[in-house]
């Protein structure tokens, strides 16, 4: 074979692109087309059947474009053009030019390129699946990621509450930067929902959001997979391991549950922090890490720093831009609104037509004290919806820890008295926390008596000092 061409045919069945070319430059590959009878390949397109030229000097349909062929050569060359075809369907042309030989030779060659072209078909069936299935990922990841910021948006997160405004406002100030983040609050208030939000309205937002619990991993194992590890660093590292901070290159990393770092682990992070430096584990390669930090905890860092279990220069280094997210309790206003938002989403997971909360059920969530705050309200609201009747989440259709006691005829008619009770301590302990702890300005702002209101705090088991100092004047 002295030059050979694979040409395919485009999506519109028109026109045929080179795929292929022996000794060409790769601008005439890409750039040269054949419409469909243009030339001895169109020809072979149109008709679907090979085509043999013994001379091309004496062919006057032969177009001479891809190769350039001299005259010298045409006259010394016989040109072979077989069809190639895809389960019966014609998609290209495969072409060789040959030295002249006698038409018994050149039939056989014909034999062998439709061979060579029935493997071709197949390569092409490979690439084309490739292809195909490289543009369904790239699609649902495109339609995966539109899925997560709207998911993480800000304005998506659940509540109206003041606290909450005060939260989407320091989300909206911080995301803009690269400024390392201290979330805190306790377990379910939903901090990893707001470090999703700030990384998906930040610039970082295309790039990779990777998450690790630190909690959930002993010191070894958090190690490596913070860093990575090297091919036998310990044993059981059979192969080389990329670390998480290495997966989330020029994105957001979000450590959760911080505060249970070791002090080994708060060293190196404390290095990544500062000198935007590592290594993994086992290597002494240093590598860059150009990676935004975001961190969570629920406990007490001050107390962990006073007992010596964690480093004053991380607490510093992490502690940049603290942003405190309120307990369920501190929020009320929202209950109704998230219960709502769950009720929707698990009615439509469960298959179910749930479409209300009955009033005693509300008053039963707004009782609560939610120690298990907005995780916790959620499994309520699932464990409602699949106990729900007739369309609506009772008040009996809700946990046993949301159950005011109900036992007896005696208990049943003094619920009313309880929930009063209730109400009335929420009241009273809202206006002594916006006094400050005064009893006299309480009251005047509920329109009693001081009087009353020490009567109240005493049958409610009000504890007023934490409100602050009392003033009676």
């Amino acid at each position: 074979m002295l030059r050979g061409t694979v040409m395919l045919l485009l999506p519109d069945g028109k026109e045929l692109s080179v795929e292929a070319a022996h000794g060409v430059p790769t601008a005439t590959v890409r750039s040269d087309r054949y419409r469909t009878g243009e030339g001895i390949v169109g020809l072979v397109v149109e008709t679907a059947q090979p085509v043999v030229i013994p001379r091309v000097s004496e062919e006057p349909r032969f177009q001479n474009r891809i190769h350039h062929r001299l005259p010298k050569d045409c006259d010394e060359v016989s040109f072979l053009c077989v069809p190639i075809r895809l389960e019966g369907e014609l998609i290209g042309t495969l072409s060789v030019d040959l030295p002249v030989q006698s038409p018994e030779i050149l039939r056989e060659r014909v034999r062998v390129l439709e061979i060579v072209a029935g493997m071709i078909s197949y390569d092409v069936r490979s690439r084309q699946g490739e292809a195909l299935r490289r543009q369904s990922l790239e699609v649902e990841n495109l339609r995966l990621r539109d899925a997560l910021q709207e998911q993480f948006r800000p304005e998506n997160i659940i509540g109206n509450s003041h606290p909450m405004r005060e939260v989407y406002l320091k989300i909206k100030q911080v995301a803009a930067s690269d400024t390392t983040v201290l979330i805190r609050g306790e377990s379910g208030t939903g901090k990893e929902l707001v470090a999703s939000a700030i990384h998906y309205t930040s610039p970082r937002a295309k790039q990779p959001f990777v998450k690790v619990n630190c909690a959930a991993l002993n010191e070894n194992l958090l190690e490596s997979e913070l860093f990575g590890h090297e091919k036998g660093a310990f044993t059981g590292a059979l192969c080389t391991r990329t670390g998480r901070l290495e997966e989330a290159e020029g994105g957001t990393l979000f450590l959760d549950e911080i505060g249970d770092f070791s002090p080994a682990i708060q060293v190196k992070l404390l290095r990544v922090l500062q000198e935007r430096e590592y290594e993994r584990v086992g290597s002494n390669h240093t590598l860059k890490a150009d990676v935004r930090i975001i961190a969570a905890t629920n406990q007490d860092l001050e107390a962990r720093l006073a007992a010596g279990l964690f480093r004053q220069d991380l607490y510093y280094r992490i502690n940049v831009f603290p942003l405190s997210l309120p307990p369920l309790r501190d929020r009320k206003e929202d209950i109704l609104l998230l219960a709502d938002h769950f009720v929707a989403k698990y009615a439509k997971k469960m298959g179910r037509e749930v479409r209300r909360i009955s009033t005693p059920a509300i008053n039963m969530m707004f009782a609560y004290h939610w120690p298990g705050n907005v995780r916790e309200l959620e499994n309520c609201i699932e464990y409602g919806v699949l106990l729900a009747s007739e369309g609506t989440i009772h008040g009996h259709s809700l946990p046993p820890t949301l159950q005011l006691p109900a036992t007896g005829e005696a208990t049943r008619q003094g619920l009313l008295k309880v929930r009063v009770g209730l109400l009335e301590r929420d009241m009273i302990a809202d206006a002594l926390k916006s006094c400050q702890g005064s009893v006299s300005l309480a009251a005047e702002q509920l329109g009693i008596t001081p009087r009353m209101v020490r009567y109240k705090i005493k049958n409610l088991g009000i504890d007023h000092r934490q409100f602050g100092k009392p003033r009676e004047g």
